[in-house]
């Protein structure tokens, strides 16, 4: 049987851009990602909100 390893994410959260859209790729704890494909107005957004926050 294989050693059992905890699972901390697969990697950084990264963003793509692949043919006309944006791919978003979060890890999660516990292991595994969170895909999320999003448009160029729905990225623009994202980054107004979470600029935002930053800026507080």
């Amino acid at each position: 049987m294989a050693a059992m390893k905890p699972r901390t994410g697969d990697g950084p959260l990264e963003v793509v851009h692949e043919g006309r859209g944006y791919i978003m790729r979060i890890p999660l704890e516990g292991g595994g990602r969170l895909v999320v494909e999003l448009n160029g107005d729905e990225v623009q957004e994202l980054n107004d909100v979470i600029g935002g926050l930053v800026a507080a």
